[in-house]
């Protein structure tokens, strides 16, 4: 997992790479520049396009001084540099690179107010006008600046960091900072990518390594941790010789209703691709049929309103709620589950059963995993206007219950007892279709009864089910759940086999 730093850490790791690589702070701001124009150039390879540079007079306008440097090296000749001067101060750094920028042609405009800002044309701007570490909204000559830049509704490639952008923290509702189309930010994305709430500031982000110390870093106190490739495959066990169904553990998918049999199917397909020894299905008399034509090798336990689950104990995980229904059958069944005192995967309309039953949600067994959307989370712990607010809340539940909370999203995060927080970066809006969510349940109980630990099935489901997306949108511009059900053997296979 990559540890991920707030602003002030990543300073600091600046700070100790150059008194321990060793390297001077103006070198590793070159080599910064290097990373940013070597991403850039994979995407604007047009040397013809004319370039509009905007740089404060802090290190951000220092990065943007020696980016300008470098793209004039590589045959951008129209391109013209404006320097922010609303501000006295100046860094080193950047005093070192303006002097640097005098001895070539590249054309120079100082902005000492909006007013200065003139007749500009050009195919693509560069925003290195301030950089992380932002607490608090753009204000006067900054503000209109931005807005100015906005309204040329031209492509923004951002430094680091869009100006205006708070790299972790609350985000305000009404942002008023530069909209970049593209960040380029530098050895780690900013925590605050994550959050839905930062597409108002950048369309997307790509992250170039300048070669801070990775040590420091991972060694860093944080709340937040990215995962990758790396962790899944270190979790990942391949199947030994002379293993059997029973080694694999048996799930259980107590799921569907009359008229939802289809989030039943889609969690017990995904139960059985993930690998589960035995799948059986606690599905109402109706969908029978449904079942054994479509997933044959799943077994079934037919509902009715006095169904108990005899002997849970039995199961190696038991997942509950996709779609259920919220009758009193079944709110009487969760709770018989829950006062067993085994962990269980809760989902859906389970979840919106606690949500009415707040005395269950205290009495769930530590390990439980439960995987709300939004909308379930806030009727589970609360209404939130916004999204770090309600992964807070995420992290003190998770530790106060000691579960682990999938708080789904386009990232989704993982939130563990300890405090920790666990991004997954893989998925992508074309799995954003109805069934998606069911299928991760199944997936998440396929991993438990296979004897992962808690934790790591929910890593395993949330990354591979991503991950499965992610293939399949290559060449798709939606995914559907089943679909996404079927590739999951497969991603599991090219993963454990690197």
């Amino acid at each position: 997992m990559r540890t991920l730093l707030n602003s002030a850490q990543m300073r600091s790791a600046d700070q100790f790479t150059i008194a321990n690589k060793p390297i001077a702070s103006i070198d590793l701001m070159e080599k910064a520049a290097r990373a940013f124009v070597q991403c850039f150039l994979r995407d604007e390879f047009d040397t013809s396009k004319s370039v509009a540079i905007f740089c404060g007079k802090g290190n951000n306008g220092g990065d943007g001084l020696a980016i300008a440097h470098l793209l004039i090296a590589n045959g951008y000749e129209n391109l013209k540099i404006y320097i922010v001067n609303f501000s006295e101060k100046q860094s080193e750094d950047f005093s070192i690179n303006l002097q640097r920028m005098e001895e070539t042609r590249c054309k120079k405009t100082i902005i000492n107010q909006i007013a200065d800002l003139k007749n500009l044309k050009a195919d693509i701007i560069i925003d290195a006008i301030l950089g992380s570490g932002l607490n608090k909204p753009l204000a006067g000559e900054f503000e209109a600046l931005a807005q100015a830049i906005n309204k040329l509704n031209k492509k923004v490639y951002a430094v680091d960091v869009p100006t205006g952008f708070f790299a972790e923290g609350k985000l305000p509702k009404d942002y008023n900072g530069i909209k970049a189309y593209k960040t380029i930010c530098f050895q780690r994305p900013k925590i605050n990518f994550f959050f839905p709430e930062s597409a108002m500031a950048t369309e997307k982000y790509e992250v170039v390594d300048i070669d801070l110390d990775e040590n420091f870093i991972q060694k860093q106190e944080a709340d937040f941790y990215l995962l990758d490739a790396r962790d899944i495959e270190k979790i990942l066990q391949p199947r030994k010789l002379f293993s059997h169904k029973g080694t694999y553990g048996h799930a259980l998918i107590i799921a569907g209703n009359s008229q939802t049999m289809g989030a039943a199917l889609l969690s017990a397909m995904a139960c059985l691709h993930t690998g589960a020894g035995l799948t059986t299905a606690c599905i109402p008399q109706s969908g029978l049929t449904a079942l054994n034509a479509t997933l044959p090798e799943v077994m079934a336990l037919p509902r009715d309103e006095y169904t108990r689950i005899e002997d849970p104990k039995k199961y190696q995980a038991i997942a509950i709620g996709p779609g259920l229904g919220t009758e009193a059958d079944h709110e009487k069944l969760l709770e018989s589950l829950i006062m067993v005192n085994q962990p269980l995967i809760i989902d859906a309309d389970a979840l919106n059963i606690l949500s009415e039953r707040t005395d269950l949600l205290d009495k769930l067994a530590a390990n439980t995993i439960i995987t709300p959307h939004m909308k379930e989370f806030d009727r589970l712990f609360g209404e939130h206007d916004n999204w770090w607010d309600r992964v807070q809340t995420a992290k003190v539940q998770a530790k106060k219950q000691r579960i682990v909370i999938v708080l789904k999203n386009q990232f989704t995060f993982i939130c563990l007892p300890t405090g920790k927080v666990l991004i997954n970066p893989t998925g992508n809006p074309a799995m954003a279709q109805g069934g998606m969510g069911d299928v991760l349940t199944g997936m998440i109980a396929g991993f438990k009864a296979q004897g992962y630990s808690t934790e790591n099935a929910a890593i395993l489901g949330c990354y591979i089910h991503g991950k499965a997306g992610d293939y399949l949108a290559e060449e798709q511009f939606v995914v559907a759940a089943s679909q996404l059900a079927g590739r999951i053997p497969k991603e599991i296979k090219t993963l454990i086999s690197k």
